[in-house]
């Protein structure tokens, strides 16, 4: 007697639906593409640290401008309070003036957690813990460019690892970190945020922020 196949077709398709979802697959804690704002305004959400952030609108897409005046850092924070297995993704872009060049981030865990930052003037990548650089690695920018970067935080042991990605539009998202870091100190909770620096006096542009879980079962 022939055992039909459906009858270990049927255990298998069970476990298979048990597994679960990939980290890219899950749905956003919070996404923002700016299409529902209107210009001149910021999100609802967002909390203005300090900038005069305003949404522009240019060839029927929408992103946030950070003017290039005046001369300082300045930050947004948005989403939600979380601590860890989290990782941040937004497009920036920046534009050099003769030689001087602005720097640009996202970071993590509130005002002063982490950041993912682009610092063209000193042709790095780097993250931040707070306002000291731990760790960095050659970048060579490109002026008027949008580039996009991956910042997440996951519990690794006894330790916190921070992993941040660059790669432009239309390259596939690099498997491997750019930089990264060990923290042994437990994090803030705290906000995902967006920063820039436009020393160059030019505007600094961002786009497509997406905060989601990451890690097992995430």
């Amino acid at each position: 007697m022939k055992t039909p196949l459906l009858a270990f077709a049927a255990p298998f398709l069970l476990l298979s639906a048990s597994f679960p979802a990939r980290a890219d697959d899950a749905k956003p804690l919070y996404e923002n593409n700016f299409e529902h704002t209107d210009a001149g305004k910021v999100p609802d959400d967002f909390l203005v640290l300090d900038g005069g952030f305003a949404v522009k609108e240019e060839g029927g897409n929408k992103f946030l401008e950070l003017p290039g005046a005046p001369l300082d850092t300045y930050g947004v924070v948005f989403g939600p309070t979380v601590k860890t297995d989290v990782a941040l993704t937004g497009r920036i872009k920046g534009t050099k003036n003769g030689r001087r060049f602005p720097a640009f981030g996202i970071g993590l865990n509130g005002q002063g957690g982490y950041r993912l930052q682009v610092s063209p003037g000193k042709g790095t990548l780097e993250l931040y813990k707070g306002d000291e650089s731990v760790a960095s690695v050659p970048y060579a920018w490109k002026s008027g460019e949008w580039v996009w970067l991956r910042l997440q935080i996951l519990k690794a042991g006894d330790a916190w690892k921070l992993e941040g990605k660059i790669w432009l539009p239309g390259e596939t998202e690099p498997a491997q970190a750019s930089v990264s870091y060990e923290d042994k100190k437990e994090p803030n909770a705290g906000r995902a945020s967006i920063w820039g620096s436009p020393y160059a006096t030019t505007p600094i542009d961002y786009d497509d922020l997406t905060v989601k879980s990451i890690g097992p079962g995430k």
